[in-house]
């Protein structure tokens, strides 16, 4: 098996923490946990000194979804790790599939969760502008890529050490995952979905960063996806 990092983002989570670190160890007992705290202000720092077998990584204000990610990428690579796993601790993702992700890598650099790849994964109905928005980003980033995507924006994620180390990652929120669809490709990484259902413990879960409006939101996923653009596949050979 290879050394494995699982990476939990966390903001917030006081409600969820303690069912999703008990799932994750229980799926995957080999691996370690990498908690990126992101300057939660509930009682989730309290609820993780209370495991001090854990690696904690605080930030001490809110940055950015995306910024919890860059770091524990830094934190894999500096650590030697060979894998990393990439769950939310919002209990909206099943980590008992974390196994079906680390074998997945056997054929891939990236492996991406997908709600909408297999409709017998079942769950949750999606929140319509949700769904709509993700479809939107998706059909534009099958047309850049050319990877068969039907999830852009799923947090449950496995990837080899040595995609994350081609990766020049900046974008500190929720467009972050469109600099790794755009730069995988660039670099013609192989990249598989697996089927994950759909959980929504929350469906009117806000989104940070003045995010929550639907239009405002479209408009800054777009803008990363030009950018990324610009950086990446203009000048790729």
């Amino acid at each position: 098996m290879r050394r494995t990092l699982i990476v939990l983002p966390l903001y917030n989570e006081e409600a969820t923490l303690p069912q999703v670190l008990a799932e994750v160890r229980a799926a995957a007992p080999g691996a370690d946990v990498l908690v990126v705290d992101d300057g939660s202000t509930d009682r989730s720092p309290e609820i993780l000194r209370a495991q001090p077998e854990l690696a904690v990584l605080r930030h001490p204000r809110n940055q950015g979804y995306g910024q919890s990610l860059i770091d524990g990428f830094a934190y894999a690579l500096a650590q030697r790790y060979e894998a990393v796993v990439t769950i939310d601790c919002d209990a909206q993702h099943e980590p008992r599939q974390i196994p079906q992700f680390l074998a997945a890598l056997a054929d891939a650099d990236i492996v991406s969760g997908s709600r909408y790849l297999d409709p017998a994964a079942g769950g949750d109905p999606a929140p319509p502008e949700r769904r709509a928005l993700n479809a939107e980003i998706t059909a534009r980033l099958r047309a850049l890529t050319g990877y068969p995507l039907t999830d852009a924006f799923c947090g449950f994620k496995a990837y080899r050490a040595t995609a994350l180390r081609v990766f020049q990652l900046d974008e500190p929120s929720y467009g972050l995952p469109l600099q790794v669809w755009i730069q995988a490709a660039a670099h013609r990484l192989r990249v598989v979905e697996l089927a994950v259902p759909r959980i929504y413990k929350n469906p009117h879960r806000r989104f940070w960063g003045g995010l929550d409006d639907v239009e405002v939101r479209r408009q800054y996923y777009h803008r990363v996806l030009e950018q990324e653009v610009r950086r990446w596949l203009v000048s790729s050979p």
